[in-house]
């Protein structure tokens, strides 16, 4: 069974071609990929990872 995933763009991405992430979740997974590149390689995280990330990107970026 396929299920197709609604990608979201990062808000800090911009639409000037400039590095660009997109992230899909589904249940138990966060799908991650470049939206550059939107048939090429995806990551998959567990929620709980991705939610880590999210929280230590977060705090280096102040």
């Amino acid at each position: 069974m396929s299920m197709k995933l609604a990608w979201f763009k990062s808000s800090y991405s911009s639409n000037e071609g400039g590095d660009c992430v997109e992230v899909a979740e589904a249940p138990g997974t966060v799908h991650v990929r470049d939206s550059k590149d939107k048939s090429g390689p995806q990551l998959a995280f567990e929620p709980a990872a991705w939610k880590a990330f999210v929280e230590f990107a977060a705090a280096a970026s102040i």
